[in-house]
């Protein structure tokens, strides 16, 4: 009987199915007076991370779309949109979080306190 790998390496009951990765792996940690995220992102460029704090929510979005030439024959990364939020607390400014993306991951850092809200005095004028 004639055998050949490549008769089957392309075909998909030879691998079990592909699962989309859009969870984004995760770690969260202490780290002096902040809290660090550190966001898994392989395949990733900088340029393809959009960061988004809004009613409390920190929103982490990737856009991951990769062409190359040829041909695909068969794709197993994840090609797409994909985003992941956490609630942080309504207290945070953007400018309260800090953000760098080194090596294919993520880190997200902000303290552990959430700032103090500063009441605004609003002065109502006298006709």
């Amino acid at each position: 009987m004639y055998f050949n790998l490549f008769d089957d390496l392309f075909n998909d009951d030879y691998f079990a199915p592909a699962k989309k990765v859009s969870s984004m792996k995760t770690d969260i940690y202490e780290q002096g007076d902040n809290y660090v995220l550190a966001i898994e992102l392989p395949g990733i460029n900088k340029e393809q991370v959009k960061l988004n704090l809004k009613d409390g929510y920190l929103t982490v979005s990737v856009t991951a779309s990769e062409v190359k030439e040829g041909n695909m024959i068969r794709s197993e990364r994840y090609h797409g949109d994909a985003s992941r939020s956490f609630y942080v607390g309504e207290e945070f400014k953007p400018e309260d979080i800090k953000a760098r993306f080194e090596n294919g991951e993520l880190f997200i850092t902000l303290p552990k306190e959430a700032p103090k809200k500063i009441e605004e005095t609003h002065y109502i004028n006298i006709d």
